[in-house]
């Protein structure tokens, strides 16, 4: 049986990608590991240094404990699974990948929606790094959905879900396409809905890549 690590940064993400992993790939075992100072430190610039050694070290430690592959579940800190990819001899993945790069090859201009502003630029910087692969030009219109986090930390996800609603409703006309940069986010949007079909979301689309890229 294959074994996969995840690295979370808020307990919000980890019964979801866990359920959608049993989904796309089936009979795998999961190890989780949660780390919810991340954020808080990335948000303040706060020893930023001790983040990435830290978060690496998970990586590492998911390695020895025999994980196939190891999934960022924080588009906050791809960089770190970037970097983590380069060093081990476990690939480590960025949840947030395949979707910046299927944003890149739909759209010229596209919107990214998030609730912490520390994941504006990385994913706003991954974007323009996949569009730069295609040789395309893109406008890309950073888009921060004040008080969302908030409340989704303080257990009103109904909330959360709503505010990010009304900024994809008031943002989403102008653009090609749109991202919703946080695996937190996903479940904001309804999948059959108007605005879902002009929005990507990170987890099954990186999920779908993971589980390709291992041949699973």
């Amino acid at each position: 049986m294959k074994k996969l690590g995840i690295i979370h940064t808020t307990p919000a993400t980890i019964a979801s990608l866990n359920s959608l992993v049993r989904e796309i790939i089936g009979d795998v075992e999961i190890i989780n590991f949660l780390d919810d100072s991340i954020l808080g430190d990335m948000c303040r610039g706060h020893e930023v240094e001790y983040v990435r050694n830290r978060w690496i070290s998970y990586a590492v430690t998911l390695g020895r404990l025999g994980a196939d592959a190891v999934l960022s579940a924080c588009s906050t800190v791809g960089a770190f699974a970037e970097e983590a990819d380069r060093l081990l001899a476990v690939p480590v993945y960025r949840i947030d990948e395949a979707m910046c790069a299927r944003a890149a090859e739909q759209g010229k201009s596209i919107s990214v929606f998030a609730t912490l502003s520390s994941t504006l630029e990385p994913t706003t910087a991954l974007l323009r790094r996949k569009a730069k692969e295609l040789g395309k030009d893109v406008a890309i219109h950073p888009v921060l959905v004040e008080g969302a986090y908030e409340a989704l930390m303080s257990g009103d996800k109904p909330l959360h879900d709503q505010k990010i609603r009304e900024a994809v409703e008031k943002w989403l006309p102008q653009s090609d396409v749109a991202v919703l940069a946080q695996a937190s986010m996903a479940s904001a949007v309804e999948p059959g809905s108007e605005a879902a079909k002009k929005l990507l979301t990170s987890p099954r689309l990186g999920i779908e890549k993971l589980k390709k890229d291992l041949g699973l």
